[in-house]
């Protein structure tokens, strides 16, 4: 009875599961897919969008550091070998999208699911676990980037009005609480499926702030009259010990594998994609192929012509960290883009998160119409529940951000452990249960080579991160920023 009174009230929200073909509703077959739920309307664009979105955050402006680190030969062969085996288990996991025939078999709609039809056990813990304290990672993160880039537009024109000799110095906490501000308004719109648009033009952002630190980089290598930099990076001496130089280096392995970091929301993007044929696996796989080339081609242009501007210079951010000083008015251009891009991305990274909760609030509480009740106003869905909780997520991470304002360093360690799990293990794992790969074969020897190589990357990139952490604990101001 609780689903006929729900329909007698405008606001009332069916669960998907209520409506079966089976039940002779055969007129909602046309909006329903093969799992009763409302039909999916993804494409390859708006997939390869999300990825995108995901995957070029601001990181791509620290890579030249991260090179700096490292040098000409092993920075971009890192970056490299990161894009290979990041597309490789990209592959291999969007094969576990369904669970059987890749056409008709059971749905995975998160890749927590997936993980529990392929593995099951302890392993579903461990999976969840890591991938939601990374998603809540990320969120802190972007919310220090953001303010971060805010605060660098005020910096720039303080610059170019008063001189380079003027501290210029501002608190990032109102920029912090105005961006969680937005967030909570954008976090009201229901699902992944209706912030494919937000998705677009954080990409488009994406590309305008990479474009224009790339240009500023080629200007100055130009104005330098060569290339700076040298094949073994940032030398010990000036300044820096060999320890320093070695957590530098780990911590710059781990800051390439963070910039590529999205297998964690692979499978809930590949859960907007429209019903075979062909099925969303390919679709899938061709928008990786695209994202992975795409974002690999722009991280080693930005990340390669920022080190030959900078050398061993280079600063953290280019567009923020003042390599650059002029044209200011494109300095804004670009940090303005690169805030829009973080409001985007912040949306990408954390539906998952809001539909894991909303999801087992809806199975633990079904009669309670704090939780169904739904009015929509354009692509907005107003739920009390969804606005209280998501609301008081986002405050909760706008204050740890404001309290950790050195948390970039915790992200990169967050990033360092995720990697491996998310990006290799499970997905090795599950491929080899799903396709039957015989233990001792030479494809199950790779495959297991492979993740043991992956893991050892990722503890040493965790070790240089904590090693940094604890640098910056040392001069530790609670809300400095």
């Amino acid at each position: 009875m609780a689903a006929h009174s729900g329909l007698n009230s405008n606001h009332a929200v069916v669960a998907p599961m209520e409506v079966s073909v089976e039940a002779g509703n055969a007129g909602a077959a046309e909006w329903l897919d093969d799992d009763g739920r409302p039909r999916r309307t993804g494409t390859f664009w708006t997939a390869s969008s999300h990825i995108i979105t995901a995957v070029i955050g601001s990181g791509v402006l620290s890579l030249a550091w991260a090179i700096a680190q490292l040098g000409w030969v092993a920075g971009p062969a890192a970056m490299l070998l990161f894009a290979f085996v990041t597309y490789y288990t990209a592959t291999l996991l969007a094969e576990c999208y369904r669970t059987g025939d890749p056409e008709t078999g059971k749905r995975n709609y998160t890749y927590m699911d997936a993980v529990r039809s392929n593995l099951g056990g302890a392993k579903v813990v461990f999976c969840g676990i890591i991938q939601y304290a990374n998603l809540v990672g990320v969120a802190i993160g972007y919310t220090i980037a953001s303010s971060i880039s805010m605060k660098a537009i005020r910096r720039a024109d303080c610059f170019h009005k008063n001189g380079h000799g003027d501290p210029c110095e501002s608190s990032s906490t109102p920029y912090m609480i105005l961006f969680g501000i937005t967030e909570i308004l954008f976090s009201q719109i229901p699902d992944f499926d209706q912030i494919w648009w937000l998705s677009i033009v954080a990409a488009v952002m994406s590309f305008t702030y990479s474009t224009i630190g790339l240009s500023l980089g080629i200007a100055q290598t130009i104005s330098n009259g060569g290339f700076k930099g040298s094949l073994t990076g940032v030398s010990i001496g000036a300044g820096v010990t060999s320890t320093q130089k070695i957590w530098y280096s780990l911590q710059a392995f781990g800051d390439i594998a963070f910039a590529y970091s999205f297998s964690n929301i692979l499978i809930e993007i590949q859960d907007t994609i429209k019903a075979p044929p062909p099925s969303e696996s390919k679709v899938m796989q061709k928008a990786t192929r695209l994202s992975v080339a795409t974002t690999t081609i722009f991280y080693m242009l930005c990340g390669c012509m920022g080190y030959a501007a900078f050398g061993d210079e280079a600063p953290d951010d280019l567009l923020t960290g003042f390599g650059f000083y002029e044209p200011f008015w494109l300095l804004d251009v670009a940090n303005v883009a690169i805030v829009v891009h973080l409001v985007g991305a912040y949306q990408v990274f954390c539906q998952p998160i809001f539909a894991f909760v909303e999801r087992r609030a809806a199975a633990s509480w079904p009669d309670s119409a704090f939780i169904s009740k739904e009015l929509r106003v354009g692509p907005f869905a107003l739920s009390l529940f969804r606005l209280t909780w998501r609301s008081a997520f986002v405050c909760v991470t706008t204050v740890v951000a404001m309290l950790l304002p050195f948390f970039g360093n915790v992200v990169g360690f967050l990033g360092a452990v995720s990697f491996w799990p998310l990006t290799v293990f499970f997905p090795v794992e599950m491929y080899i249960k799903q396709r039957r790969v015989p233990r001792g074969s030479t494809k199950w020897i790779c495959l297991q080579m492979l993740s043991v190589g992956c893991l050892i990357v990722s503890i040493a990139a965790a070790a240089g991160s904590i090693a940094n952490v604890i640098d910056a604990l040392k001069v530790y101001r609670p809300f400095s920023g």
